[in-house]
């Protein structure tokens, strides 16, 4: 009898010598111009990461002053009014707490990079917006972050030279290359190869 599963599985295996056919034909020298080129200029809007090098960071800059509104309107509703936690994740405090047995992990007691910070705001906040913020919000939310966990001062203005400046407390916290005996993996995170 021939059933709803064994129509599924025909349709995958035909669907998978299609493929394997394109392919091969594909190897052959023929196209069939499918999907679209992707162009260097759309290649760049996807290439937004940052190391903790900073390499890549973008044009701009941004005050804490500036932070303080943007967060205000952003940011405020998930993680509180400065940082205190909401609905979603603490921001700040937790110094001193990462080797009891209640570490609060936020960007002031955890995170070794302060370019990490901004690169994490930039691709995935705020949370109903992501990449929404331009560059120069994002160094001013980044700077109040670090202002409100006692990092920068009251009067720092961050951007791609001074960001990649700015001591993290955790910054030693972390060990490279990884020392438990299952790993085995190169660091990858300044020349990962072209």
């Amino acid at each position: 009898m021939f059933t709803r599963k064994h129509a599924i599985a025909a349709f995958a295996v035909l669907a998978g010598l299609a493929l394997a056919g394109a392919a091969g034909a594909a190897d052959n020298g023929r196209t069939y111009d499918l999907g679209t080129p992707v162009t260097h200029e759309t290649f760049a809007k996807w290439d937004i990461d940052v190391p903790p090098s900073g390499k890549g960071l973008p044009e701009g800059s941004g005050s804490v002053a500036q932070g303080r509104e943007v967060y205000a309107k952003n940011c405020a509703s998930c993680h509180g009014e400065k940082g205190e936690g909401g609905p979603m994740n603490r921001l700040v405090g937790g110094r001193g707490t990462l080797a009891s047995d209640s570490p609060v992990k936020t960007v002031g007691s955890y995170w070794p990079d302060a370019t990490t910070v901004f690169d994490y705001v930039h691709r995935a906040m705020p949370f109903t917006a992501p990449e929404s913020l331009s560059a120069h919000q994002v160094y001013a939310v980044t700077a109040y972050l670090l202002h409100l966990n006692g990092i920068v001062p009251a009067d720092a203005t961050l951007d791609r030279e001074s960001l990649p400046e700015v001591k993290m407390p955790n910054r030693d916290g972390f060990v490279s290359p990884d020392p438990r005996p299952d790993t085995d993996n190169t660091a990858c995170m300044e020349d990962c190869g072209d």
